[in-house]
């Protein structure tokens, strides 16, 4: 490390964010850090280890799993310099899920103005109204507000009326899988400040509100899971977690070609063509897997009534994004646009990512400045960071006995 880079380090030591992702394969540690003379964000240091214990997103080993945080974490540390505490982790996995529940209320005040009372009241009945079975609720986001029977555009504190209703989506995970993920981070010594749904950290860097507005998918193909999640008015409004992902196209492949699956692997991503691997047949084998993927994405978007009707298209990350010609493949099935990674390319600028499964753990460092208390000049990372506050719900003390 030079020097400067070292004396940055020490100056804003006390103002570091770091971020988890413990994925199928690999577990990624970033860390981030706020410069006060600058009011801007600077990456301190990194860690990567392979995973053990996990499957599907479920914790299967915990001590496996601490043990590939611990090495991740080492690794941080070698830069830093010194130790490291707490972070904010993400959750993920088949087990994670969302509800829609509906609340309302009838206004508390002689005067009928609409206080955050009655806010904070209506969003705990549409919570009371949620029927879910070992679950713990992740994030709590309120989608529609209507007063008297209105839709309202805007926050209704402060509106005047006699009855307020709530549309609220919980993104939910099993309780189980929370419990273990905390104490698997307990056992390597970092305290669990926050736990964030993969999606909803994914969504801080790699859209922004103009995307979110309109209204976009974004779809994260991991090893072993692919989730869906579907944004509108600069809100989540549904999220979808399916069993199937990049691994099992390295899998086709490899019993289409009778190879192993490192060979595969290789062979997937393009960096093995000819010979025995003619390119018309890998073509049809991926694009056979890619297929089902966003047949089960075209399946939801209908659902929910939004398929061809999301103005800012798919946007893809994860493992999987790294395959060729998946963009066009995308266009093809969903009839929308579709891009890999970011529109806006500020934070890789500024970050130089080049590697799709890291995003989650850079958006985890960027975000939790932000629940911290951080006030970080936005236009050195984008406007979207300032929405990922709106879906934040800190499910830690909820662990506590």
């Amino acid at each position: 490390m030079n020097y400067s880079n070292r004396n940055l380090i020490l100056m804003i030591k006390n103002n570091i964010n770091v971020g988890i992702d413990i994925g199928t394969h690999t577990t990624k540690v970033v860390v981030t850090g706020i410069n006060k003379e600058t009011n801007s964000l600077s990456l301190l240091a990194t860690g990567i280890s392979e995973t053990s214990g996990m499957r599907l997103g479920y914790i299967t080993n915990i001590d496996q799993v601490a043990d590939g945080v611990r090495k991740a974490i080492k690794q941080a540390e070698s830069t830093l310099g010194f130790k490291i505490k707490k972070a904010c982790v993400s959750i993920g996995g088949i087990s994670l899920g969302s509800s829609i529940s509906t609340g309302s209320v009838i206004i508390s005040r002689a005067d009928q103005e609409i206080t955050q009372l009655d806010v904070t009241k209506v969003l705990a009945i549409s919570e009371e109204n949620l029927e879910i079975t070992n679950k713990k609720i992740i994030h709590i986001i309120p989608i529609e507000y209507k007063l008297d029977n209105k839709i309202i555009h805007g926050r209704p504190e402060g509106m005047h009326g006699i009855k307020l209703e709530v549309k609220t989506l919980f993104i939910t995970c099993l309780k189980q899988n929370v419990e273990d993920l905390v104490t698997a981070l307990g056992l390597a010594n970092i305290e669990a400040t926050d736990v964030i749904a993969t999606p909803v950290a994914l969504s801080a860097i790699l859209l922004n509100s103009k995307q979110k507005t309109a209204g976009c998918a974004l779809v994260d193909i991991g090893a072993e899971t692919v989730s869906l999640s579907i944004f509108e008015n600069n809100l989540l409004v549904s999220l979808q977690v399916y069993s199937i992902g990049s691994m099992d196209i390295t899998k086709d492949i490899a019993l289409g070609f009778k190879i192993a699956l490192e060979e595969a692997e290789s062979v997937k991503l393009g960096s093995v063509l000819g010979g025995d691997y003619p390119k018309k047949k890998v073509d049809e084998i991926i694009e056979a897997r890619l297929g089902d993927i966003f047949e089960l994405v075209e399946n939801h978007l209908k659902r929910i009534k939004r398929n061809g009707l999301l103005p800012a298209g798919i946007i893809i990350t994860g493992g999987g994004a790294h395959i060729s010609k998946i963009e066009e493949i995308a266009k093809k099935q969903l009839n929308l646009p579709a891009k890999v990674g970011p529109v806006d390319n500020t934070i890789n600028n500024k970050f130089k990512i080049k590697d799709y499964t890291w995003y989650c753990a850079y958006g985890l460092a960027l975000s939790y400045s932000q629940f911290s208390g951080g006030n970080i000049n936005e236009t050195s990372i984008g406007d979207n960071i300032k929405q990922v506050k709106k879906f934040f719900k800190s499910v830690f003390s909820q662990l506590l006995p």
